[in-house]
């Protein structure tokens, strides 16, 4: 899960065809990474991760955000995809790739000069559980069907998915109570620097053909803003701009997430990379993602 840091990504390989890969179809993973809110729920994501001065360091000390946020975005996309319905060796591929890209980088402390690496297990940490919870946040907040025990067992999943990223499992969330224990932890380090106000400021107004300038103000800004208003408090506290009320923005989600549901699932599918109709063509149609899929 700390691709934020690398953007990095490996592709789906072969593999045996019979692989369920890390998670498989019984996962409470399988089925909810197929839900289009994920993408509004990456934004989020990136918006909490870069409230972490060392870890957004990381990314802007080492690669040049601005022009390539979007390619970034994508490979990271890329991996969640590959991580989740991939073959486990190419999960394992892609996570080795990212732990040998992790290791030869490093960020300076400007305030005291320290320089530090990037796979400090701290940072990646902090980048895997604002990625999770974010994740877990936005799919049920906008009405996607996961029970507190769904939802405490989606997280003890990505204890697999920290290992390939270089984290002790032991260390890692494992349900709910842990998350909001780990962000109560965490809170004090965190703040909107500048490199914090660059994410923003790309999230809100990413650089866009000047034909597509109308489509980013009727369509990419409200998306933003809505996972935006989706952060917690103290994070639109610390970025300074002020959110809609509570209710408001979990109606918005709500009808987002209509709206993107009913789009036909083989419909949003097609999009490359195409992960989950390789998955499916490999395991067999009843491994479709969907809710009603859920164990209890």
């Amino acid at each position: 899960m700390a691709a934020f840091l690398t953007g990095e990504t490996g592709a789906s390989g072969d593999g045996e065809r019979a692989d369920p890969g890390l998670f498989g179809p019984g996962s409470v993973t399988w089925q909810a990474h197929g839900d289009p809110m994920m993408w509004i729920a990456g934004i989020r994501a990136l918006y909490l991760q870069a409230l972490h001065p060392r870890a957004v360091r990381g990314v802007m000390q080492n690669s040049d955000f601005r022009r390539d946020a979007w390619g970034r975005l994508l490979r990271t996309a890329r991996f969640v995809g590959t991580t989740t319905y991939g073959t486990t060796r190419a999960a394992q591929e892609a996570g080795a790739r990212v732990r040998r890209i992790h290791r030869r980088l490093s960020a300076v402390d400007p305030d005291t000069g320290e320089r530090y690496g990037v796979d400090d297990p701290g940072l990646l940490l902090w980048v895997h559980c604002a990625e999770v919870g974010s994740y877990l946040h936005v799919l049920r907040r906008s009405g996607f069907p996961l029970t507190d025990a769904q939802a405490d067992r989606y997280l003890a999943e990505h204890r697999v998915s920290a290992r390939l990223v270089g984290l002790d499992p032991a260390s890692v969330p494992a349900g709910r109570a842990d998350l909001a224990a780990y962000f109560a932890r965490v809170r004090p380090e965190l703040a909107a620097g500048p490199e914090a106000r660059e994410v923003d400021d790309f999230l809100r107004r990413p650089p866009t053909p000047r034909a597509l300038v109308p489509a980013r103000a009727l369509l990419w800004r409200r998306v933003a803003d809505l996972a935006y208003g989706s952060l917690p408090p103290y994070a639109h506290e610390l970025y300074g701009r002020p959110a809609p009320d509570p209710g408001t923005v979990t109606r918005r989600l709500r009808r987002a997430g209509a709206v993107l549901r009913a789009i036909p699932a083989q419909v949003r599918w097609q999009l490359p990379p195409r992960h989950i109709l390789t998955a499916v063509a490999r395991l067999g149609p009843d491994t479709r993602p969907a809710p009603h899929r859920l164990r209890p």
